[in-house]
């Protein structure tokens, strides 16, 4: 094993690039274990830090690698997917970006080119999935006897992210029901609707793992190597799972909002129901004021004590009135 030239900047990265753009390399003997010198490497663990003009330059005069997956590599835009040259793999991948990147979390991708004795990587910010494995490597924790080993560790360390977001979910919507069924489930819009956000984007970056893997397989089935077909189809299978738990978590979700929606139209109606009542009980009594109140001569109980109370008394048999009414037209709940 060795590294490029320790850098000013730790916070950034934890290995500046070389002069060649390298930020590191493994070598790896034939146990999967790493070699102690060049003779005794059975296969090569070669990084690139892609926004290096030093990087770009080493991989477009790197002989070993086809000249497809050089321009794979080297692309300007993002395409997640796996093609296969010969006998070399190399792709484009999502990944999470690490905690320590001076830009904010979120994803960013994984270049690669692999054969039987070489795996070249490329990205552009410092990915969680490549520096969980790199630890790995130098622990002695795990052995590679092939370079896809590393990637089905690289990926495997994305999806067990993506596995441990979906349980968090799948617990807060968990907690979400549990309010909504004890009817105290307000403000949880605004939970429900992030989480059904999270969702999406979880779900997005499992489709975008997940085809490049399913296409491998289907397009290029009789040409993959034997360890690489075993990579795919157990990458491909365990994003099937995720996909599904996802779609699951998604439809509880979109449950769980439709009856949120449906106890909030029910709290709607009852006010409508309410202020629908009051109108037509106060409107006999508005009538009366109305009537009572007009500024003209030959009023009834104008001139008697007791007219207030007679006016009062008839108001009141009135509402009573409109009250049964509506209790016998459909006012039951009231």
């Amino acid at each position: 094993m060795s590294y490029a030239a320790q850098p000013a900047a730790q916070a950034f990265f934890p290995n500046n690039p070389d002069p060649s753009g390298q930020v590191f390399i493994y070598r790896f003997d034939a146990d999967g274990r790493l070699a102690g010198n060049d003779t005794e490497a059975a296969w090569v663990w070669r990084s690139y830090l892609g926004t290096d003009i030093r990087a770009r330059m080493s991989i477009e005069r790197d002989g070993d690698l086809p000249q497809s997956a050089r321009e794979s590599m080297l692309a300007s835009g993002h395409n997640c997917h796996l093609d296969l040259d010969h006998d070399w793999l190399y792709g484009d991948l999502p990944d999470l970006r690490h905690d320590y990147s001076m830009e904010a979390r979120g994803l960013t991708h994984f270049r690669f080119a692999l054969n039987d004795m070489l795996l070249v990587g490329t990205s552009k910010q410092p990915l969680r999935s490549i520096d969980h494995v790199r630890h790995l490597v130098e622990r002695g924790t795990r052995r590679f006897r092939a370079p896809c080993e590393v990637v089905e560790a690289i990926v495997g360390h994305s999806l067990d992210g993506l596995s441990s977001d979906l349980v968090q979910i799948g617990e807060s919507l968990d907690e979400i029901e549990e309010r909504i069924v004890r009817d105290a489930w307000h403000g949880e819009r605004q939970t429900l609707n992030e989480t059904r956000r999270r969702l999406v984007l979880i779900h997005r970056e499992m489709v975008s793992v997940a085809g490049p893997f399913r296409r491998l397989e289907h397009q290029h089935h009789l040409d993959l190597p034997e360890r690489v077909a075993d990579m795919a189809a157990r990458l491909s299978n365990r994003t099937l799972a995720l996909n599904q738990d996802g779609e699951q978590l998604q439809a509880q979700a979109r449950l769980l909002q439709d009856e949120l929606m449906a106890k909030l139209t029910a709290q709607t109606n009852q006010l409508l129901y309410l202020l629908s009542l009051l109108t037509a009980v106060l409107l006999p009594m508005t009538v009366l004021s109305g009537l009572f109140g007009m500024n003209v001569g030959g009023m009834p109980f104008g001139d008697s004590p007791a007219g207030f109370w007679i006016v009062s008394t008839f108001a009141a048999l009135i509402v009573g009135g409109v009250l049964l009414l509506l209790r016998r037209i459909g006012g039951s709940g009231m």
